[in-house]
Formats: C-alpha cells, sequence, structure tokens
C-alpha cells in the first residue's frame, strides 16, 4: 500500500514539474503576444491625428538609428585599411613587432569556464594557449579559472597535472563561485606583478598573435587602458543560424564596434578577448549583480575618463550557437544586460567625467547608446504593430497599395523610408568588405535578405518578452 502511495505521489510530483516547466517556458511567449495583441488594438481606436504623430515618432527614431550605422560604419573602414596595413608591415618584417622581447609588459590570459558547460573543450583550449600563443614565455601566464556545483573527476585531476607540467600555466578553482563575475574578482586580489590582464571565456581561440597585437598597442600609446578585440565565429558551417551570427558578429565587430570608437571616442569592453591595465581591472573589479558585467565595467572605466579602444587585429575565434533556444537564452540575458547598464549609466550622457576627458561630442555618443538605441528596439516592434494595425483596417488589395499602405502613406515617410533603407545597405555592404574567412558571400546574401524582419522578429524578441514580463509583475 505504501509502494502504491509512493508512487502515486512521485508520478504526481512529475507531472508538476512538467507543467511547471511547461508554464515557465511559454510564458513569456504568451506574454509577448498579449503584448502585440494590445498594442495593435490600442492603434486600432485612436485618432488619425495621433497616429501620424506615432508614425513619424517610429519613422523619424528608425532614420536617426540608420543614419548613425552607416556613419559609424564608414568610419571603421579608414580602421580596416590601417589593421591591414599594420599586417602587411609585419609580414613583410617576418613577423618581427616594432617592441623588443624583453621591453614587453608582463600579461597574465585568464580563462573563465563554468566546468559542467566547458568540461569538453577546456582541456583542448589549454592546450592551444600553451602551444600556441607566440609571446615570450617569461612575460606570459596562462590562468584557468573554474568553478563548479560539484566534483567533476578525472577532469579536475587532469587540469591539476597541466598546471604542475608547466609552470606558465596556473589552475584555480574558485571556492564558493557561482559566476564568472565571481571568478574574475577573486583573481584581481592576487598580486601576480602582472601589468595587463586579458580575459577570455572558454570558447575562445585567440590567434597566436592576437596577445601580441594588443600589447603593442599599449606600448605604442601609454594612454590606453583597455584594448577590445575582434571576435569571430568559426563555426558558421554549423547551421543556418550560425552562419547568420557569423555575418552578425563580423558587422558588430569589425564596423559597429571600431566605427563608435572613432566617431564617438569610446570604446566597449565585450566580454572576452579584451586586454585590461592591471591596476585598472583590479580596482573596478566586476558587479556580479549586472548580466552584462563587460559593459558595465566598460562604462565605469568611462566614468574615470580611461580610454577604451578597439584593435580589428587583435582576433579571437568563439562558438556560436546553433539552435534557435539556445540563441534566444543568449540574447534574452543580453537584453535583459543591457537593460540595466542603460538604466545605471545614463547619466553619464548628462555629465562630464572626474578627468575631464567626457567631452559633448562622446555624451552625445552615450545617449545615442544608451537611451535611442536601447529605446528604438521597443519603437521597431511599435511600428510593427501601428503598421499591422493601419492594414487591418484599411486591407490593400494589390502589392503595390500593400507597398503604399506600408510604407508611403504620408509623404515625408517616403524620405524617411528611401535614406533609412540606404543607410542599412550601405552598412550591409560595408560589411562585405570587411568579412572574416568563416563567412562567405552566400552567407552574407542571406543575411542582407532577412536583416529588415530579423531586426523585428529575432533582435526585438528579447525586447517584447521583457516588457510582458515586467507588465505582469
Amino acid at each position: 500500500m505504501s509502494k502504491a502511495i509512493h508512487r502515486n505521489s512521485s508520478a504526481l510530483n512529475d507531472a508538476a514539474r512538467r507543467a511547471s516547466t511547461f508554464i515557465t517556458g511559454w510564458t513569456p511567449f504568451c506574454l509577448v503576444v498579449a503584448y502585440l495583441i494590445f498594442s495593435i488594438c490600442l492603434y486600432m481606436f485612436i485618432s488619425n491625428a495621433i497616429f501620424r504623430v506615432f508614425w513619424f515618432v517610429y519613422l523619424t527614431t528608425n532614420f536617426f538609428t540608420s543614419s548613425v550605422t552607416v556613419v559609424e560604419s564608414a568610419m571603421s573602414m579608414g580602421l580596416a585599411r590601417e589593421a591591414r596595413k599594420a599586417v602587411e608591415k609585419t609580414k613583410d618584417a617576418d613577423w618581427v613587432f616594432p617592441t623588443p622581447d624583453d621591453r614587453l609588459l608582463i600579461l597574465d590570459l585568464i580563462i573563465v569556464a563554468y566546468l559542467p558547460n566547458e568540461k569538453d573543450i577546456i582541456v583542448d583550449r589549454i592546450h592551444y594557449a600553451l602551444e600556441n600563443i607566440v609571446y615570450p614565455e617569461d612575460k606570459i601566464r596562462i590562468n584557468l579559472l573554474y568553478n563548479t556545483p560539484h566534483a567533476i573527476e578525472p577532469l579536475e585531476t587532469e587540469i591539476s597535472e597541466l598546471a604542475m607540467k608547466h609552470p606558465r600555466l596556473r589552475v584555480t578553482k574558485v571556492a564558493n563561485s557561482t559566476s564568472k563575475a565571481d571568478n574574475l574578482n577573486y583573481f584581481f586580489t592576487l598580486d601576480t606583478g602582472a601589468h595587463l590582464i586579458a580575459i577570455f571565456d572558454s570558447d575562445h581561440f585567440t590567434h597566436p598573435y592576437g596577445p601580441r597585437w594588443a600589447v603593442e598597442r599599449f606600448m605604442q600609446d601609454p594612454k590606453i587602458d583597455v584594448v577590445q578585440g575582434r571576435c569571430i565565429i568559426y563555426n558558421s558551417a554549423s547551421s543556418f543560424l550560425s552562419s547568420m551570427i557569423s555575418v552578425e558578429f563580423d558587422k558588430i565587430y569589425a564596423t559597429s564596434h571600431p566605427g563608435r570608437a572613432s566617431l564617438w571616442r569610446f570604446g566597449l569592453f565585450t566580454g572576452s578577448n579584451g586586454f585590461w591595465r592591471a591596476n585598472l581591472i583590479r580596482g573596478l573589479k566586476m558587479d556580479g549583480s549586472m548580466l552584462t558585467e563587460d559593459i558595465d565595467s566598460s562604462l565605469r572605466a568611462n566614468n574615470l575618463g580611461k580610454k577604451i579602444v578597439h584593435d580589428p587585429n587583435v582576433v579571437s575565434y568563439e562558438l556560436a550557437p546553433v539552435n534557435f533556444l539556445s540563441f534566444i537564452r543568449q540574447r534574452l540575458r543580453w537584453t535583459q544586460g543591457w537593460t540595466q547598464v542603460s538604466i545605471r549609466h545614463i547619466p553619464l550622457a548628462f555629465t562630464k567625467s572626474p578627468a575631464g576627458s567626457r567631452d559633448l561630442t562622446m555624451r552625445f555618443g552615450l545617449f545615442s547608446l544608451l537611451f535611442v538605441r536601447e529605446f528604438s528596439y521597443y519603437l521597431v516592434t511599435q511600428y510593427t504593430c501601428l503598421i499591422a494595425s493601419y492594414v487591418l483596417l484599411n486591407f490593400p488589395i494589390t502589392p503595390v497599395e500593400l507597398a503604399k499602405t506600408v510604407f508611403f502613406e504620408f509623404p515625408l515617410s517616403e524620405w524617411l523610408f528611401i535614406i533609412g533603407t540606404g543607410g542599412l545597405v550601405s552598412s550591409l555592404v560595408m560589411t562585405y568588405l570587411v568579412l572574416s574567412e568563416f563567412s562567405t558571400l552566400w552567407m552574407m546574401l542571406l543575411f542582407t535578405l532577412i536583416y529588415i524582419p530579423y531586426l523585428p522578429l529575432l533582435f526585438n524578441w528579447p525586447h517584447n518578452a521583457l516588457v510582458g514580463i515586467a507588465g505582469v509583475i
């Protein structure tokens, strides 16, 4: 009898667990659908005058965003040419860099890992770092920082034995750590004597000369405090999604980030393949309460008047999500993190740094990044709902009527649409000029075709989910 009761109890618990998982998994989707339906219905009942106001606000914001994007992309072209010239010059010199080896700065290179997730790749990454990075052995130390909720053997013994065989390797299991920020903050308390600290996620392969290119930037300009490198997706052939992310990363890291740094005179540390002056990052540490602690640390450095630059030659290769669920989880975390960061640091757009280095140009760039960019994602979604409401009320009969309804309902809309679309296409053309070796022409063409629907449907989905969740809370 007791066994039957126990079986029934276990079955009920399993059913409740499955129901809870189902509800948790589908709640954001249902909230997004409800949010979209409510928005569409709302626009159906507003007056024509208010409708026009919303229409022009949304189109004007899109026009501004696309204009900034194309200007940033154009600014990045000069940096890309300079980077290629530097590579050719160094190659012609048989890979002899300007700074003699004995004068190079001491570098602590950190690989951060959550062992249950990275247990299958971490040994390979350690061997790669030890065997392939071209940097004087007495000037670099490879540090593995990892946390795990439970012992994973024989892997932990294996990596400990590797540290005993290689003096340049230090393996640290961070006790009571629950995050990447905890691992890094523990390391920042150690006095290692390094001048620079490089941070890498465990799925990265740095280019053999990547660290050397970064250190050369510090040697050339003592005012540089952080060098952020270019991250390239190397598993682009794994799936359609990873191929699109590969092109997207080329757009972000080869045009957007360098172009922004050139135009607005501030850069960002993006979490991996970033090189910091050791005393700066030890003082700042990572804020574990922030989901994007990397961006937060960048903006706190900016507030201190520190200089962050992007270097296209500081290359690292990483993995992209290969399925839609992993992609959505990643982007939801990024979106939540960016919202946190934007709320916390928007005052930077209206104040000068203590060092007086945050001028009007930089502050406008911060306003564009932290307010206009963040707000524009919601506006794109609302513009889509606005169009949907108009189409439902004034359903077009022919394709020409549909195009007129969606894009050219008001005279000024024509220019805003044409210029905005031209800006987006121009930025994509410039991205094509700096594609990585893992992105092909066909990938670029497919990305171009899906780019417009990609923005509201995929990239804005996490923002919509946040709106829905916030509505319930």
